[in-house]
């Protein structure tokens, strides 16, 4: 079961015992069609004892940001006393309005701004519409409604038949060169495919899912009608990377990260030990300043979707959210040499 933790904005999919009314659902299968019997692999202690009434419901194991960014746009101010039908955890909501308020969605009383009401406008993550809408002062947002869509169909892209799987990294390498990051990949994966005219038999031979494209296509299309209702002009800037990554950066700040010794790294505001996730193009790279998609929890806590980026950019893009003394690389700072201070004061 998917679960998310507002602590450390980390999604996991956890092993958990199903409830008694997901059991008697189950149970109410058998028979239905044609006479049948429904045996249960767990003892009757296990059912009366170990499981829940009900399944946990999504509102209470997911990011809120997107939902409450929804209820601001229409206009409930007090979200803390609304009456949900399954009431979300307040930790939940916080950390849900503190990210909004980072990402100028909301002001400083909790009222939606002019940036927040042109997000609430897009049906995607909150972070996702802010890089959208930043596209706007970059002048590249041709380009990033593209990465958007690609970023939305999730991690069904590429695909690795058994028998090809050197083959298929080759392809999706080729995509890669130059190390220019996850996002700027997935840009080129749809632009080259874009170029073929939408060919089928390209994505077959750079093993790449074609209704994934076709459903990328399509967010893309909605995406684009969007931004001509919010006013945001379609121009791209395909050849000033530096420029989508400080589209992306403007959406994504709060997840950044940095390089520590053993080729781990550490989330700079939680101070978490991550790791890139072994589909990036950047894993062998490993370059000192990363600003990633999202956090999932596997065998370790993975960053999906990696990129590089300058510190200096943070203190740039959110002097709100990051001072200098968090992007001062303390590594690159030599320690002096000659006695310690220690020394001398003996």
């Amino acid at each position: 079961m998917k679960s998310y933790n507002p602590r450390t904005g980390m999604e996991a999919l956890q092993v958990t015992p199903i409830s008694k009314a997901s059991a008697m659902q189950r149970a109410g299968r058998a028979g239905r069609t044609s006479p049948g019997m429904c045996f249960r692999l767990y003892s009757a202690y296990t059912f009366q004892n170990e499981m829940n009434d009900n399944t946990v419901p999504e509102i209470q194991r997911t990011n809120l940001a997107g939902a409450v960014l929804s209820l601001k746009s229409l206009g409930i101010g007090d979200l803390f006393n609304f009456d949900f039908m399954d009431p979300p955890p307040k930790e939940a909501l916080y950390k849900a309005l503190e990210l909004l308020y980072a990402l100028s969605a909301l002001n400083k009383h909790g009222e939606l701004t002019k940036v927040g009401r042109r997000m609430a406008e897009f049906p995607l993550d909150p972070m996702l519409s802010k890089m959208v809408v930043a596209s706007e002062k970059y002048k590249c947002s041709d380009d990033i409604i593209s990465i958007a869509a690609m970023l939305s169909v999730e991690n069904s892209i590429f695909y690795r038949p058994k028998d090809k799987q050197v083959h298929a990294d080759n392809a999706r390498m080729n995509f890669h060169t130059g190390n220019v990051g996850d996002h700027i990949a997935l840009l080129k994966v749809y632009d080259s495919w874009k170029e073929t005219n939408f060919s089928t038999q390209w994505c077959y031979e750079n093993y790449i899912q074609v209704r994934s494209m076709k459903r990328a296509r399509d967010i893309r299309d909605q995406l684009a009608g969007l931004l001509e209702r919010v006013e945001i002009e379609l121009t791209s800037n395909a050849n000033d990377l530096d420029a989508i990554k400080k589209t992306i950066t403007s959406g994504f700040f709060p997840h950044t990260a940095r390089l520590q010794k053993y080729g781990s790294y550490q989330s700079v505001k939680l101070s978490q030990t991550v790791h890139i996730h072994p589909n990036s193009g950047l894993v062998e790279v490993l370059p000192r300043w990363v600003v990633y998609h999202e956090l999932v929890l596997t065998t370790k806590e993975y960053m999906r979707q990696v990129i590089e980026l300058k510190p200096e950019w943070l203190v740039e893009i959110a002097p709100h959210y990051y001072q200098l003394k968090d992007v001062e690389d303390s590594s690159s700072k030599k320690l002096p040499r000659g006695p310690g201070r220690a020394q001398e004061d003996r």
